[in-house]
């Protein structure tokens, strides 16, 4: 692909047609079928035809999605869909949201606002001042954190080596009653962060427990809810993410569950003033702000395209019953998924599939690659390897809008058939 596809920049410019039809060609033996139903590798979406139609619209349309003079439709379609998850998601209605990337983007967004926040009540301008000579930060974190979380930490300076980690339980969730020993062990400045769906198990922190130690500690709490926040949109899942509603902030993906097209995250905080104290920016040539919001005030880009677009269309065309069937099939297509892995022979589904998470362990551990091989080379399906508590392991991940139950038990089929194959 990189000799189809490199060779030396021509001197000349050649025909769009040309361009894009061997663009085309050569492209097209590495690109994967990730938006497609049986695609079970990550924690992926497709794309809903009236999302992928406004990212197409939003590609031409080539709007600045940073201030409203630059495009008022942009601005107008972002303030809509802010206040359309904070219901649907059931977060406070005065909170903020910047529209970024995807989880890294908003897990540093919201750790940005954490940072100023716990520090200016520390008497510390960490805008102004930088980290040098700051008050410590005591970043609290679950064993099981994603790594996003880390990578913020180093982003931001506080440096992923310096958050203490609190046990976890066999699923993965933080354990509250240990928190709590932890925070008082320290003073000043916290920030805790939990989670809601880990990313192997699909499991939920405590996160009514953590929200009181955190109350009671002063601490800020942020809750990286990447795909498992959109629990919140299903009346049958609210109550695994009871508690989420008191923190501080929270991280989640449009391009999971909402099914949008990359890339497309939303960073949201309960305190609109610290969002913008961490995120803003002027300029002698930059609109000011006064009363309106502007987009700019609560993400990290200066220039971005205006991705909202793609999440206003989604949210419009699935309406609040439509999320929550969404969220709801996938659930119980994970359910279908393990019942056929765990009546098949030569594994074990480990973790409660409480949400859209199916992981699964060979009994002969050591042929878990050779298995893993086997099915994505049979091309049914893909799922990923992972390692869970230290030992290898299978992880199957439905979040497709277009995900069957036909889907599901073909490629159930291949796993296990591949599974036995793959065992002495």
């Amino acid at each position: 692909m990189r000799d189809a596809l490199g060779g030396d920049l021509p001197e000349e410019g050649e025909h769009a047609t040309a361009v894009l039809e061997e663009l085309v060609q050569a492209a097209d033996p590495g690109l994967v079928a990730s938006p497609g139903p049986r695609y079970f590798g990550f924690v992926t979406g497709g794309a809903l035809p009236a999302a992928l139609a406004a990212d197409w619209m939003t590609a031409a349309w080539d709007q600045i999605g940073s201030y409203e003079v630059m495009s008022p439709a942009n601005a107008a379609v972002e303030a809509t869909c802010e206040r359309w998850l904070l219901d649907l998601l059931g977060l406070p209605a005065g909170a903020s949201a910047g529209f970024v990337t995807g989880a890294q983007g908003a897990n540093t967004t919201c750790l940005a606002a954490a940072r100023h926040a716990v520090l200016r009540d520390a008497g510390w301008n960490v805008e102004e001042r930088g980290l040098a000579d700051a008050p410590t930060i005591d970043v609290v974190v679950g064993a099981q954190a994603h790594a996003t979380i880390f990578r913020s930490l180093r982003l931001l300076g506080l440096g992923e080596g310096t958050a203490r980690r609190i046990p976890a339980d066999d699923q993965g969730r933080m354990d509250a009653r240990a928190l709590e020993h932890a925070l008082r062990d320290s003073d000043g400045p916290a920030i805790v962060c939990a989670q809601a769906g880990e990313v192997n198990t699909g499991a939920f922190d405590p996160l009514e427990a953590i929200a009181q130690c955190c109350a009671q500690r002063g601490a800020w709490l942020h809750v990286d809810g990447a795909f498992g926040l959109w629990a919140a949109a299903s009346p049958r899942l609210r109550h695994l993410v009871r508690g989420a509603e008191r923190a501080d902030s929270w991280a989640t993906d449009a391009h999971k569950w909402l099914n949008v097209p990359y890339d497309s995250g939303v960073a949201i905080v309960a305190h609109p003033d610290v969002h913008r104290a961490a995120m803003g920016v002027s300029g002698a040539y930059l609109p000011a702000a006064d009363e309106r919001r502007e987009p700019v005030a609560y993400v990290p880009e200066a220039s971005r395209r205006a991705r909202a677009f793609a999440v206003y269309a989604a949210l419009r065309s699935l309406g609040r019953r439509g999320v929550a069937e969404l969220v709801e099939r996938c659930c119980d297509l994970a359910r279908q998924m393990a019942e056929a892995l765990h009546a098949a022979p030569g594994m074990r589904v480990v973790n409660d599939v409480v949400l859209n998470q199916v992981l699964v362990r060979l009994d002969d551990p050591s042929a878990t690659a050779d298995a893993l091989a086997a099915i994505q080379a049979d091309g049914t399906c893909w799922v990923g390897g992972t390692t869970w508590n230290g030992e290898p392991a299978i992880r199957v991940s439905i979040s497709n809008w277009s995900t069957t139950a036909d889907d599901v038990a073909r490629s159930a089929a291949v796993i296990a058939s591949s599974v036995r194959s793959a065992v002495p």
